[in-house]
């Protein structure tokens, strides 16, 4: 085992190589369906397993989504589940955040623990904001939601009964998304039978802080795409996962030219671990993939379960070690 065992030279992480494919297949399948990639769950694994705290992470996390997120953006685009009003208006507005994000990264969260602490805060409140509507705490629902929930729900159940079998696609093969109408406070959009709008201008806003976002913590901002337009918009998860995978490819591009060709007034290292980042890339690869693929054999409240929870669980761990190692 001794011989797979090696020494990534810009981290200084020290694991078996096949480690690092495998976390990152297991952590992408899981979050992939909610259009988030595994970044999110990759950079905790990476600051408390493999103790790899310097900036650098991020611009490795940031390339990892380079190489992970096209296998499930094309299963997004052929499967016609793209909104791409949408996915057009935050590719407007991510780049110029990512370059803040990097900026404060470089300047002001240097420190690991207060980069640790941060992670957890953010985490925190994008896990909150998906439970919360899941638990129906947030904004009440709106009909076009709940109505796709009930469609989804009954016809699982009948193609259940049908082919005897526990788990079949509740989506059919006509569900895709239509454009109806672009204008510059609403853009409406047709899915399944069921209308829904955003307000464009408070989605670029959006796409700027998840630029921030993603330019610091290193994972594409999609966590807080996604939780606010589930929480806010009400829009179906369904539509979103896509023009999320888009805005988080993006700023990954973006902040990994960044933290590559932007040197450092100290000297610090930077640029990604080019071979550790390939390598988890390899493995999110197949776990993108997969994970959209099976995003319509599962209910909305499920997917929305298992990224809220794995993401506040995360969350409350780095706040607490936080607190037990400065406070206490």
């Amino acid at each position: 085992m001794d011989l797979f065992y090696v020494l990534f030279p810009i981290s200084g992480v020290k694991t078996y190589i096949f480690i690092p494919p495998l976390v990152a297949f297991l952590c992408t399948f899981l979050t992939g369906m909610g259009g988030i990639t595994g970044a999110l769950l990759l950079l905790p694994f990476q600051l408390s397993v493999l103790n790899y705290v310097s900036p650098s992470v991020s611009a490795t996390n940031l390339l990892f989504n380079i190489i992970s997120i096209p296998s499930g953006l094309y299963r997004f685009i052929k499967e016609g589940r793209m909104v791409w009003p949408l996915t057009f208006v935050v590719l407007l507005g991510s780049p110029v955040g990512t370059f803040i994000g990097y900026l404060v990264r470089v300047k002001y969260l240097l420190s690991p623990d207060i980069f640790k602490l941060f992670v957890g805060f953010f985490l925190l409140y994008a896990g909150i904001q998906i439970l919360q509507d899941l638990l129906g705490k947030g904004r009440t629902k709106n009909a076009a939601a709940k109505a796709l929930d009930e469609k989804f729900r009954t016809r699982a159940a009948r193609l259940r009964a049908q082919q005897n079998t526990l788990i079949v696609s509740g989506l059919p093969l006509n569900a895709v998304t239509r454009t109806i109408s672009s204008r510059l406070m609403k853009i409406e959009y047709e899915f399944w039978d069921e209308k829904f709008s955003f307000n464009p201008l408070v989605v670029f806003v959006l796409s700027l802080v998840c630029g921030i976002i993603g330019g610091i913590y290193g994972m594409g901002g999609g966590v807080i795409f996604v939780s606010f337009c589930l929480a806010f918009f009400q829009l179906p998860v369904y539509t979103i996962a896509g023009s999320s995978l888009a805005l988080i490819y993006s700023n990954s591009i973006t902040g990994v030219a960044y933290y590559t060709f932007i040197s450092h007034p100290s000297g610090l290292q930077t640029s990604p671990d080019w071979l550790l980042g390939l390598l988890f890339g390899a493995g999110g690869v197949l776990g993108m993939y997969l994970g959209a693929r099976f995003q319509k054999f599962l209910p909305q409240r499920f997917i929305k379960a298992l990224v809220g929870i794995l993401t506040a669980a995360i969350a409350l761990q780095y706040i607490v070690r936080y607190i037990l190692k400065h406070l206490l």
